[in-house]
This record gives structure tokens, sequence and C-alpha cells, in this order.
């Protein structure tokens, strides 16, 4: 049900308030004209500084009234028999009076047994506590695909605009706009008019810059450029695979299949194993927009803040979707307690119950080191298609991050005695190997700016202290997480030995 006809339901089901929480109150304003013209309905708009106008045809003198608490007088006393809505701009200022909160929910007790209805409009939901059984709140979405083409379409007709766009470019560049409100899109392109003289395909590409920075603006979102691809990760190759089965997973094939969209992945193990490279890699391979969630951002000090932070960014999301979302390090972001006054237990729960609840094709990607602090209900089946552990690396999975970070630094890996660093690197995470790299680079450089050889990397690796001897407890106790059978291994040696312990347990059950 689209916006209008959930609208036209409410009015004739006589609901006299309604609170459409917006911040396009020209776009929410001309489809409530629009409406009201197919429906026969007199519509009349307030605001502080005009007062009462026409919104629909007009229909003799429209009512006069300077104040909030004139205008709710005069509303009362205007024509109970007249099919009416009457929009009210940024009421929600209004309303912080205690006598105009009262009169508000007078009349709109009053007005049941009318034909009237009242319409506010404000891009915040902190309806009043008093209102909140009168009201119906309705969420204004975002300008969908065809609404931003619109936009684009009629920004062209301009007198000397110069278009240059073939049909798939106009269509990317429509779905570079999404997650951008009417007015954002608008001077986007309109941006990419001036910036080159001409719209055309390589527009695509400054949109999305700019798109990037209006969704930073929402204070929980950053949009991340990735151009990671599997051959930047070393190692993890049932991840690998696991990814690239599903990498048509958004397509209209795979809808038409019946295929559902996959909900997400939980990356757990070992600080520095690659969890934060490869949600990059999945936007790289998938080629689909990357958004990461500061859930620590969300948190607002006023009333209700937090909560209405949460639901912008989910909504967000899903208006930019297909896409993946990241929340890094999720057992920081999601530890709650009772000393916010549950604040943080309700901003967890929202994301919760998004994360099972989400019907739009939104991917999360969470990671996580510590799993001792994670609530066990983050972690249960239906909010993640799979849990993935991240483990110590093998032999074989060093000797390919090395050479990853060599080819990283425009060196060849044959040049260097790839596995010899291997053996010697037993221990060392996938981070503790990229900076014994860059340690050896400093070696050579230092040395006349001779090239960085293996002996240098060698003894940059035996100057180090890995993780897996200075965190020795901490790391057996999520390695131990992994031999309970809890997670999936994400490496193929890994996985093989998680099988092989699997058919000795269910073995001994047996005997």
């Amino acid at each position: 049900m689209n916006f209008g006809e959930q609208l036209d339901i409410y009015l004739r089901s006589r609901f006299t308030l309604i609170v459409l929480i917006t911040p396009e109150e020209e776009r929410a304003s001309e489809l409530v004209r629009e409406l009201c013209g197919r429906t026969q309905r007199a519509a009349q708009s307030w605001d502080a500084a005009d007062g009462f106008k026409w919104l629909s045809a007009p229909d003799g003198t429209p009512l006069s009234a300077k104040d909030p608490l004139t205008a709710l007088e005069k509303i009362d006393q205007y024509d109970n028999n007249t099919n009416s809505i009457f929009i009210l701009k940024d009421f929600h200022d209004a309303w912080k009076n205690p006598q105009i909160k009262r009169k508000l929910r007078s009349v709109c007790q009053r007005l049941k047994f009318t034909k009237k209805s009242i319409l506010i409009t404000t891009p915040f939901n902190d309806l009043p506590q008093e209102l909140k059984d009168e009201a119906v709140l309705i969420e204004f979405p975002l300008p969908t695909a065809m609404e931003l083409e619109d936009v684009l379409v009629n920004l062209t007709r301009t007198p000397g605009v110069k278009v240059n766009l073939t049909p798939l470019g106009q269509e990317k560049l429509v779905q570079a706009a999404l997650g951008l409100t009417a007015s954002q899109a608008q001077r986007v392109f309109a941006r990419a008019i001036v910036s080159n003289g001409v719209l055309d395909d390589r527009d695509i590409v400054l949109v999305t810059e700019e798109k990037k920075q209006i969704i930073r603006e929402s204070e929980a979102l950053e949009f991340y450029s990735v151009s990671e691809t599997p051959d930047d990760v070393g190692g993890l190759g049932v991840l690998k695979d696991w990814l690239r089965m599903r990498e048509r997973a958004f397509t209209h094939e795979a809808r038409d299949y019946g295929l559902p969209s996959p909900k997400g992945i939980a990356l757990i193990g070992i600080p520095g194993t690659g969890k934060s490279l490869t949600a990059k890699m999945v936007g790289g391979l998938w080629r689909l927009p990357l958004l990461r969630l500061d859930v620590g951002s969300l948190f607002g000090s006023l009333v209700g803040e937090s909560e209405e932070r949460a639901r912008r960014a989910l909504k967000l999301a899903e208006t930019v979707a297909p896409c993946i979302v990241w929340i890094d390090e999720i057992e920081k972001a999601l530890a709650h307690g009772g000393a916010d006054s549950g604040t943080s237990t309700r901003v967890f729960g929202s994301i919760l119950t998004w994360m099972q609840e989400k019907t739009a094709p939104v991917f999360v990607v969470a990671t996580a080191n510590d799993i001792s602090s994670m609530p066990p209900e983050l972690l249960r089946k239906g909010r993640f298609d799979e849990i993935f552990f991240l483990d110590l690396p093998t032999q074989e999975e060093r000797q390919e991050i090395f050479s990853v970070h060599l080819r990283k630094r425009g060196r060849l890996p044959e040049d260097y005695d790839v596995a010899l660093l291997a053996k010697n690197s037993e221990g060392y995470v996938g981070a503790e190997i990229e900076q014994a790299i860059i340690d050896g680079m400093y070696i050579g450089f230092n040395d006349n700016r001779r090239e960085f050889t293996t002996q240098d990397i060698l003894a940059s690796l035996g100057r180090q202290v890995p993780l897996s001897i200075s965190q020795r407890e901490n790391v057996e106790a999520l390695r131990s997480w992994l031999r309970e059978g809890r997670a999936q291994s994400a490496s193929f040696q890994r996985a093989e030995e998680a099988a092989d312990r699997f058919v000795r347990i269910q073995l001994e059950l047996k005997n």
C-alpha cells in the first residue's frame, strides 16, 4: 500500500489527528494535494508565518489565524459536514505549550463526529504522551526509483540543460540517488549538470560521492567505497565459497527462482584475522553499496532521540537496498544494561527486531571479537544465515597472506621466500603479518633505500610478540568456542577438522 492509499483509508476511517513524520514537507504537501483532488476533499495548510492557505482548489476565503491557538479554534468552528483536511506545518514547536497541547487534544476529540481531520507534518517523532492516544503516526517514505526518475526528467526539461544519458546510464544514475529525499536528489542532479556542463554517464560517480556525504549526515551511517575483492583477502576459503554461491542472490533471477534474500553473516574470532576486511570484500564481490552502522552515534541526550536515530538509520538502509550494512564490533556497540534508563536496551531491541523481520534486501555483516559479552539472542537462527569463526591462519593461509600484502605494496611474492616466512610466523594473525612486512620495509628504507628482503621481514617477525602469546588465555577461550561446534570455520582446513571432530563425537555417543 502506497502513502496515498494509506492516508485515504485513515481519512475515510475518520482518524482526526494524523502525524506525518518527514523532512520532505513540500513533497508531502503535493501528494496530499493530489489525493484531495482525486477524492474531492477541501484542504487548507497553516503555518506560523503565512497562516491558512488553500492547498486544494480554492473554495471561498481561507480561514484566518496567525497563532496556533486561534488556528485550532478556527478548525473547530469550520463546517462539520464538509470533507476537509487541515495540514499544520511545524506544529511540533507549538504543542510544547500546555495550553495548545490541551486545545489540540480537545479539538481532535470533537472532530470524531465531523468530516474534518488534522494532519501535522513534522521531521521529528516526538509526539507528546498526552496525544498518543488521539493520533496515528505515519512515516513518510523516501522517494522510490520511479519518483526520483520523475525528478531527473523534470530537471532535464529545463531550457539550456544538455543531456547525454544512455537508458542504462539513466537507470544507474537514479539507482545511485536512492536514499535521498526529492530535494536532495534534485540538488545533486543539478550540481552534476553544472559541474560538467552536461548530464551523462560520468555523473554517476559524482552523484554517489554526494550521496556519501548526505548519508554521513544521518549521524549513524557511513557510506564506504569498496574495491576489495576475494584476492585481497588471504585464506578463508569456506567463507569465500559461501559468498560466491550467493553472489547473485539479489538479482531478479533469484527472486523468480523463489530464493529469499540472504539475511546476513556474523564474523566472530580473534582480533586481526580480517573480519573488517571481509566485510568490505563482500561489498566489492557483490558490487553492492556498503553502509557502516555506527551504533555509538545512535545515542542522543534527549528522551526518545536514540530510538528515533536508530529508526531513521535502518529506514535509510532499507531505502538504499539492495545494500550491505556492516556493524563492526557489535558486542561493544550493543553492550546494554540498566545504567541509561533502558535506552541502550530499547535501541538493541529495535536493531534485533529489524534484523529478524526486515523484508528489504539488506545483508547484515556483523563482526565481533568478544563472545562472552554478546547477548545469546543476537546469535540465534533467523537473524543470520551463518556464523563464521575466523581462527589463527594455517601455514598455507599465512603464505597466501604474505603474498597478498607483498602485491599490495608493489612487490612480487616470487622475489621472497614466502614459504619460509609462513613457517616462521606460526600464531601470527593477518594484521601482524602485514605489520611485519611494513617494519621490514622500514629496515630497507633506512639502509640507503635498498629493497627490503625476506631476512628483513624475518627480523621484524622475531621482534613482535603475537597476540596468540600476549593474550594466550583470551585467544584460547575464543578457539574453544569453535571446538565446541558453535560456529562454522571460515577456513578449509579448520572446517575439515571440525567435521572430523563432529564424526568422532557422534561415534562416542553411539558407543
